[in-house]
């Protein structure tokens, strides 16, 4: 999906109104709508027993947005109020026609125009469950906001503290272009972008004040839409996305329709890794997965499910792998179709010598993760005597070992990062993190919108890779895997922060969670 600039939103607006005779107040309408379907999801996540939802609109589109959300929700019986800054006689145009509708579904619409009745307000302890962002849209940018909107952008990161907060098209005090801000700015738990999501919303710092992020189809045309130059250097990748990817299954298919993929990992210590990464790519639809580990723990990843098909190697005097065993295995590779060689494997100089060594050998698609990479001293070099598509999936840290920069460096601006990277190792690199990005050689960066802090756990990325190797095995693209499946983990993780709680998410949850993910895209 194409990210956009706030110019190219409202010309997006403005020919929608001109030329596909869509009125200005319908796609309002439309908008407060979206608002509304997510405000009722999360009352039935979080299982709301007559929740009170405030929100808080500003005198313009966005105001108006908020009020028509409102009205929905009205409507379904949802005890509403909205805060307004500002006063009633400013409010102009669409805006005041819903903020009307309001008023006759007697709707309680209290005017807050001056810092005192804001900080009155933050005085008193509210108990709004849900708290909605409807100050500012992607027509405000440059410079801190004004008052009364400062005062209650300041209300609502008080609010933050007991209520859910959900930001509308983009949290208030965010520049929709650069995803910096100059002043207060709203930290939202959930955001929903109207129509497309637009380049500051993906920003590396910008993650803090999006939260979750939801892009809310409102009806723009699709040609309308793909006639805009959207942003060179990144997309958004959607469920809509990973349903063209991802194949379907025939019905007489049998298991060798869907891939062998051979895990090469773990070590005397780190046993967890490679049977994470191993039933991971059994549980993305491979057909069969083998995994390679050393002697000393071969009955323990066994025993971690049985459908694994465990063969030992000689291991080190720290009970790594040795690199010899690729010897055996390198004549033996035809037998696969996806390598994924890293996990739990220890930085021991056989573990650097083994990855060169498969690097160079590969005759099929090949994931590196984890330890597998912390060995590779000049990855251009190394992955330049690739015959096949090489998928890295560095942690940030691991990822600024690769490049010879800090962690701050590669932090500050992920999507140059990791398509710098991409371009110069000719490889897919999978930037893990919060919104991962995903590159390929001289494309768009790819940002994927799923996940959550709770996925910030020991084994979480031996899934993300087991995933990777899975449907690259299955013969899909390796850009397209590598962006699927950090979709799919990513909304796994959701499914189970949703269901339960962020933090008691364990690795081993998102694997068992994957199905949910699948569903999410008809994935049969």
């Amino acid at each position: 999906m194409k990210c956009v600039s706030s110019e190219e939103m409202r010309a997006l607006d403005e020919r929608t109104i001109r030329e596909a005779a869509i009125s200005g107040q319908t796609l309002m309408i439309r908008a407060g709508k979206a608002v509304a379907l997510q405000v009722a999801e999360l009352c039935d996540e979080r299982e709301l027993i007559q929740p009170l939802i405030h929100f808080v609109a500003g005198r313009g589109n966005n105001g108006g947005d908020a009020f028509a959300a409102a009205a929905e929700l009205c409507a379904c019986d949802f005890d509403v109020e909205v805060l307004l800054a500002g006063e009633m006689a400013d409010v102009k145009g669409d805006a005041r026609s819903e903020m009307e509708r309001c008023l006759e579904a007697e709707i309680p619409v209290y005017e807050f125009s001056t810092p005192a009745d804001w900080e009155f307000l933050r005085s008193v302890e509210q108990t709004a469950d849900i708290v909605v962002d409807g100050l500012l849209g992607t027509g405000t940018k440059g410079g801190p906001p004004r008052e009364p909107v400062r005062s209650a952008i300041e209300f609502l990161l008080q609010a933050r503290d007991q209520s859910l907060v959900l930001a509308i098209d983009i949290p208030s005090g965010l520049d929709p272009d650069t995803g910096e801000v100059a002043g207060p700015a709203v930290k939202a738990d959930v955001t929903v972008t109207i129509g497309l999501p637009k380049k500051g919303l993906l920003a590396s710092g910008a993650i803090e004040y999006v939260g979750h992020l939801d892009v809310a189809d409102i009806g723009f045309p699709r040609e309308f839409v793909q006639d805009l130059a959207g942003d060179e250097e990144k997309e958004l990748i959607e469920a809509e996305d990973v349903r063209q990817w991802l194949p379907r299954r025939l019905r007489a298919a049998h298991k060798g329709n869907f891939g062998h993929v051979l895990v090469i990992g773990g070590s005397r210590d780190y046993s967890g890794a490679v049977s994470l990464a191993a039933l991971t790519a059994l549980r993305g639809g491979s057909g069969l997965v083998t995994a390679v580990v050393p002697s000393s723990i071969a009955d323990r990843v066994a025993s971690f499910a049985p459908e694994i098909m465990v063969r030992s190697a000689a291991e080190t005097d720290i009970g790594s792998l040795q690199a010899d065993l690729w010897e055996t295995w390198r004549d033996a590779q035809d037998a696969y179709d996806a390598i994924l060689i890293g996990p739990g494997m220890t930085r021991h100089p056989e573990s650097a010598r083994l990855v060169e060594a498969v690097v160079k050998d590969a005759r099929c698609p090949l994931v590196i993760d984890a330890d597998g990479l912390m060995g590779v001293s000049d990855p251009a070099a190394l992955f330049g005597q690739a015959n096949v598509p090489i998928v890295v999936t560095p942690h940030p840290g691991e990822f600024a070992h690769l490049a010879g920069q800090t962690v701050d460096q590669v932090q500050a601006n992920r999507v140059a990062a990791a398509r710098a990277a991409a371009d110069e190792w000719e490889t897919i690199v999978v930037l893990k993190g919060g919104h991962t990005v995903v590159a390929a050689p001289r494309k768009p960066a790819r940002v994927n919108p799923t996940g959550n802090p709770g996925m910030a756990t020991g084994g979480s990325g031996d899934v993300l890779a087991g995933l990777c190797a899975s449907f690259v095995g299955q013969g899909v693209d390796a850009f397209d895997a590598a962006s699927a499946a950090a979709w799919c983990h990513g909304t796994a993780g959701d499914v189970l922060a949703r269901r339960y709680t962020e933090a008691s998410l364990i690795a081993s949850d998102l694997i068992k969670a994957l199905s949910a993910a699948f569903n999410q895209v008809s994935l049969r």
